[in-house]
């Protein structure tokens, strides 16, 4: 089967040597959505990824028909138990905190559960006096739970502030695309926000935007160079200088020692 063209470019290259490049075009460098374990294994040392509140699965708090199938269709296509995964880790030899939402479970929708290990994510790294990182992918809140779903805005937002008051430090990378309600609530309470290139950021979509105003947007709105020229974003980073910058800004920040990992090593 041929490869699909880049979106942007327009150019065809193999699945490998897209997979080679971190998910990104070889052309243009567009980036193509990534799901965490991916994440995990260009970003952390390898083996020291260890996940918790793993067993947590959403339940049917509104008794919404049809709604545990959609959690089995969801579960089966992302083989994830919901739209995010959380755990302690090494990241050239600094330990964290990590976070890595799905946009393949649910279009990475926070419902009860995304709100729950968020929260005990951020708690634990207080906690144990580590810093945070959130890779964040999210079509916002999930309806299916109602005001449940909305609920987990106050509560990760509640526990980023107790991070803020035990003085630890909070990175946010926002990934295509990050909307709704996450975007309204811990993804934009971090001490430095990050983006990757291209990514769409915002509340509401374009489309829904248009249809409210009853006017054409500006090209490139909500996409994330144009949110880091109105100040919402702090820097944009290619997936490939993630690991290094990243290392970065924990010796920067960070209270806690190093495990034996240079500054100096490429990123993988």
């Amino acid at each position: 089967m041929p490869a699909e063209p880049c979106p942007i470019c327009k150019n065809r290259y193999s699945p490998q040597a897209i997979a080679e490049a971190l998910k990104t075009c070889p052309g243009c460098g567009h980036h193509y959505r990534m799901e965490p374990l991916e994440r995990i294994a260009y970003l952390t040392d390898p083996g020291t990824f260890q996940e918790f509140s793993a067993n947590l699965r959403s339940l049917n708090p509104i008794d919404l028909w049809g709604y545990e199938e959609k959690l089995c269709e969801a579960e089966a296509k992302s083989q994830m138990k919901d739209a995010v995964i959380t755990g302690r880790c090494l990241l050239a030899g600094r330990p964290l905190i990590l976070a890595l939402m799905s946009f393949a479970f649910m279009g990475g929708s926070m419902g009860s559960v995304v709100g729950e290990k968020v929260s005990r994510a951020l708690l634990k790294a207080a906690e144990e006096g580590l810093p945070v990182v959130i890779y964040t992918t999210s079509g916002g809140a999930r309806m299916q739970e109602g005001i449940f779903s909305l609920l987990q805005m106050a509560k990760t937002s509640s526990a980023a502030a107790e991070l803020d008051k035990a003085g630890l430090p909070f990175f946010i990378v926002l990934c295509d695309p990050t909307t709704g309600g996450v975007t309204a609530s811990f993804a934009m309470l971090a001490d430095i926000t990050l983006a990757e290139p291209g990514a769409l950021i915002g509340f509401a979509g374009p489309r829904v935007i248009e249809g409210t105003i009853r006017s054409s947007l500006p090209e490139g709105f909500q996409c994330a160079e144009f949110q880091q020229e109105r100040g919402f974003v702090d820097l944009i980073v290619s997936r490939k200088d993630q690991r290094l910058l990243l290392a970065q800004l924990l010796d920067l920040h960070s209270r806690v020692p190093r495990h034996g990992a240079a500054l100096k090593e490429a990123p993988r």
